[in-house]
């Protein structure tokens, strides 16, 4: 799992934050009660996130990038990647590894592992979080 948010950590570091004009807080989603179906195709069809993952992992995760505009938050820390999988769904493309997990989704955060973990902890969230560098911290939902 670090191999993958490290690697979107990589393909994201040279976007630019997007201008603040779709404003949307996904604290609720992550508090883990959908599938990852459920929470990529909810964001496409707001037109928050582009459709079309930017990167499959080997591990079926695929990431996907906020549309230019979007200001995408989560427990009040600003969201730079989208990532979900869910099995047999043509939604997502599989890698060449064994998948995660049934059904997955989550974000990549800019915030310290202990500062996010803390903001989780408020809200009762199960969700899993993950350093994936310094000041940079996915949280992630998952089901067998």
């Amino acid at each position: 799992m670090k191999r993958f948010f490290s690697s979107v950590l990589l393909a994201l570091a040279a976007a630019a934050l997007p201008l603040s004009s779709h404003a949307a807080a996904l604290d609720a989603p992550l508090t883990c009660n959908e599938s990852g179906h459920q929470f990529i195709a909810d964001l496409a069809q707001q037109q928050l996130i582009d459709p079309k993952p930017m990167r499959v992992e080997s591990n079926s995760i695929n990431a996907f990038s906020p549309v230019q505009g979007a200001d995408l938050t989560a427990f009040g820390f600003h969201v730079f990647a989208v990532v979900g999988y869910e099995k047999d769904d043509p939604m997502f493309r599989v890698g060449d590894g064994e998948p995660v997990a049934r059904s997955a989704y989550g974000v990549v955060v800019f915030g310290g592992e202990s500062k996010v973990q803390a903001a989780l902890a408020e809200t009762g969230s199960t969700a899993i979080v993950h350093r994936v560098a310094p000041l940079v911290t996915a949280i992630f939902c998952k089901r067998s």
